[in-house]
Formats: structure tokens, C-alpha cells, sequence
């Protein structure tokens, strides 16, 4: 048993690690910005710190910082919403035990600590190889597709200009594998590659996260900041999720690519600038240009070149090379020797519409060598939105005969769009509801009465 304090400005997220972390038989107390963790580091005694990097008044790596400064022995595991991996290794340098991208998989978060619980017990080094280790965790490699092939093209083209770039695909696509390979084959790779998850930034703190602040310019600002755009200068900065920008951030950042200077929240001096923009989306910025959520202005300034990425369903061409990559990634990472999948799994794997992508791909495989006890991955490691996955298929396969009246063709249509939403909420069934329009019990008879045990 460790004591452990998670720190996270999302209470409810907070609140379900701590449970499930209690009920693994630790000692949890949870904190929700940086001051509080802090606080409650300074009075008591904690074996392990899941601190975000992402806190209302600072970061995980000040968090990091302070804590090893105090007690080195205390181990620290990073929590982000967006992989980063220069960030990543930076963070894993200055002492983090590792770090885990989120949505949190519950399965890899208690190996990780039970990994950091026997590193202390052994006594070992932490940093050692830590770049290999975080490089490790890179997730994307060049598919063999058409599409895959034509979004390699279209990087050769543009990369050694200086256009702003529009990356549009779903989440967990490889957005920021594209804009990564933007900036290595361009005339920028020697300088920054600066990654910024937009969604992720606090709203009172982003203009001091683009532009960066001076000591005492508003309440938390305890010393200088340097803002992205100043720690890029003479490379690239990526922005991904650029639609969730207020529309005030909106008007800031227009300013700041237009007339290539920045001014630090608090500062009379201006900082002059030379960045590259890459951007990334999974909405229609179109639509939101037409809908007035996002600036025309803006959108025309950054729509210099768009490159789309395809979800995976649209190019199973690749999915045997990512999933063996990500076996050999994973055998690796976590000590197995997992030969392969088994034709079932092959078949589920190429029949799943794969909502969260690559990303989602990664995830699966890595839980199915953690919990394989053969040689080969079977259905039953696989988690449960995939095997209900494979039981929607061959529902539908028995359903989708020809209908004979209108009733058969409406209940057709019903239980298609039934088990779709599911599909896409990750089978909350809630979510559901609320999309389709009826309350939760309408739901749960619908669903007893096409017999859809899911």
C-alpha cells in the first residue's frame, strides 16, 4: 500500500481515481491546483504524487520541481491530456518517474505505480534511459494507404515553406505526427517544435501560456513566465484543437501572427516573434466561420494549406502495421512476449469502426498484452466496447435481411440508430439518450426490446 495524492482540477476525475485507487488498497487524498498539492505535501507523507501538467494556477513540473527539491524520494507521475514527448522527456529528466496521457487507462495507471513501487523497493535508478523509455511511447508511425500516402506528399510540398498549415482530422488521428514531420523537413527543424494542447489551456491563464506574463502582473504570478510563443521563436508552434480559442484569444493571436510581436501580460516591451503556425482540428472550421465561432479573419490567415488525415476506418490498409507496431511497442514497454493476434481478433479489429483512432488502436493493444496470459492476444483481453462491437455486427448481419412492411424497415432503422449512438457515446448510456432524444428508460426498453444485450 502507498500513499498517494492525485492532483487535478477535474473533481470528478480526481474523485474516480481516488476510488479506484483506494479500493486497490492505497491511501489517496486528492488535490486541485498546484498551491493546494502543495499544502498538503507540506503536511503530510506521500509515497507517490499523479499530478496533471495542467493546473488552473501553474503546472505538474512546478509541482515536480518543488516537490523534489524537498524530498527527492517522493515519485512523481505526470498525468497529460496531449503527448508531448519533448515535454515528456524533459519532465521524466528532471525526475518524474513517467509520465501517461489521458483518458487515464485504469489497468496502465496501477502498473505504472506498481512499477514505481518496486523501482523503490530495488532502489534503482529513475532516470536511467528515460528518452528511451518516454521515445518509447511515441505513437505514430507512416502508414502504407492512399491516404497515407498522399498526406506524405503533401508534407514533402509544403515543409519547406513557410505557409501556415491546417491539419484536419478526427482526435487521435496523428495530427501532431504530421505537424511533427512539417517541422522536421523544413528549413526550421534546428529551432523549437512548440506542441499546445488549446483545449487543455485554462481560460484565464492562456494569453499568459501564449505570450507569458511578468512577476506580480496579476494574482499567482509568483516570477517571470515565458510565453510559447517566445520559447518557438525561430521554429514552429503547433496548436491543436485550435476551435476551442475563446473568440477573444481569437482577436490576440491575429494580432500576434500578423504583426509577428508579442507582449508579455504585465509588460510594456514588445517581443518580436518569427513562428511558424500549424494547426490542428477535429470540427469544420468552415462551419464554424459560418456559425460565428470562430474568426473568417483568422481562418483565412491560417488556411494557407490544409492537409486531411483520414480516420482509420477509412484506411484499414494500415491497421496491420500500426497494431504490429504497437504489440512490439508494448511487449517492450511492458516486459511480455506476446507472438501476435489470433484470426478472431484480426477479424474484430477490421470490422471495428475505431472511434478514437489510432490513439484508440494503441490503447487496445497495449491492454490486451497486459492482461494476455498466452502467446497470442484473444477476444477475451480485448475490452468491452470491442466485443460489443462484434456482437453489433453480427446483430445487424441477422437483421439486415430484406424487410417485407414498414414496420420491419422502421424497426431496422431504429435498432441501427440505436446501437450507432451507442457506438459513439463508448456505450454510455446516458449520452444516448440525451442524443437520441428520449429519456433513459425509453432507452432500456428499446433496447430489451430489439434484444441488445450491451
Amino acid at each position: 500500500m502507498a500513499r498517494i495524492l492525485v492532483v487535478d482540477d477535474d473533481s470528478s476525475f480526481c474523485i474516480m481515481l481516488k476510488t479506484f485507487l483506494t479500493k486497490k488498497g492505497h491511501d489517496v487524498d486528492e488535490a486541485f491546483s498546484v498551491n493546494e498539492a502543495l499544502r498538503l505535501f507540506n503536511d503530510g507523507k506521500y509515497d507517490i504524487i499523479l499530478a496533471d501538467y495542467r493546473l488552473p494556477d501553474g503546472s505538474g513540473l512546478d509541482i515536480l520541481t518543488q516537490v523534489k527539491a524537498l524530498k527527492p524520494s517522493t515519485g512523481i507521475i505526470i498525468m497529460t491530456g496531449y503527448a508531448d514527448i519533448r515535454m515528456a522527456v524533459k519532465m521524466v529528466k528532471l525526475g518524474a518517474f513517467d509520465y501517461v496521457a489521458k483518458p487515464i487507462n485504469p489497468d496502465e495507471i496501477l502498473l505504472t505505480i506498481q512499477n514505481l513501487l518496486n523501482q523503490k523497493q530495488s532502489g534503482t535508478d529513475a532516470a536511467k534511459n528515460t528518452e528511451a523509455k518516454v521515445l518509447a511511447n511515441s505513437t505514430f508511425i507512416q502508414g502504407d494507404s492512399e491516404n497515407a500516402k498522399e498526406v506524405k506528399e503533401y508534407i514533402s510540398l509544403v515543409a519547406p515553406t513557410n505557409l501556415s498549415v491546417i491539419i484536419q482530422g478526427d482526435s487521435g488521428t496523428g495530427k501532431e505526427y504530421v505537424a511533427r514531420k512539417v517541422h522536421e523537413q523544413s528549413k526550421r527543424s534546428a529551432n523549437p517544435f512548440v506542441a499546445v494542447d488549446c483545449g487543455a489551456l485554462s481560460k484565464d491563464l492562456v494569453l499568459s501560456e501564449f505570450f507569458g506574463h511578468i512577476k506580480g502582473s496579476f494574482t499567482g504570478a509568483i516570477s517571470d513566465k515565458t510565453g510559447h510563443f517566445e520559447v518557438a521563436n525561430g521554429g514552429t508552434i503547433f496548436l491543436d484543437e485550435i476551435g476551442n480559442l475563446t473568440y477573444e484569444m481569437q482577436v490576440n493571436l491575429l494580432r500576434a501572427i500578423q504583426e509577428r510581436k508579442i507582449k508579455p501580460i504585465g509588460s510594456n516591451r514588445e517581443v518580436k516573434v518569427d513562428v511558424r503556425i500549424i494547426v490542428a482540428t477535429n470540427d469544420d472550421l468552415k462551419d464554424a466561420v459560418a456559425q460565428g465561432m470562430f474568426r473568417e479573419d483568422l481562418y483565412h490567415r491560417l488556411n494557407e494549406f490544409t492537409i486531411h488525415v483520414a480516420p482509420l476506418c477509412e484506411r484499414i490498409k494500415d491497421l496491420p502495421l500500426f497494431a504490429n507496431h504497437f504489440l512490439k511497442q508494448a511487449n517492450s514497454e511492458l516486459g511480455k512476449h506476446i507472438d501476435g493476434f489470433s484470426d478472431e481478433v484480426i477479424e474484430i479489429f477490421n470490422h471495428y469502426v475505431w472511434p478514437g483512432n489510432i490513439r484508440e488502436l494503441r490503447n487496445v493493444i497495449r491492454r490486451a498484452v497486459l492482461v494476455e496470459q498466452g502467446k497470442t492476444v484473444g477476444t477475451k483481453s480485448l475490452p468491452p466496447e470491442i466485443i460489443a462491437s462484434k456482437h453489433r455486427q453480427q446483430h445487424l448481419s441477422k437483421i439486415s435481411g430484406k424487410p417485407e412492411n414498414l414496420k420491419d424497415l422502421k424497426e431496422i432503422a431504429e435498432k441501427e440508430m440505436i446501437i450507432s449512438t451507442l457506438e459513439k457515446v463508448r456505450y454510455n448510456k446516458s449520452r444516448a439518450a440525451l442524443l437520441l432524444n428520449i429519456d433513459r428508460k425509453t432507452l432500456y426498453n428499446k433496447m430489451k426490446q430489439y434484444g441488445l444485450q450491451i
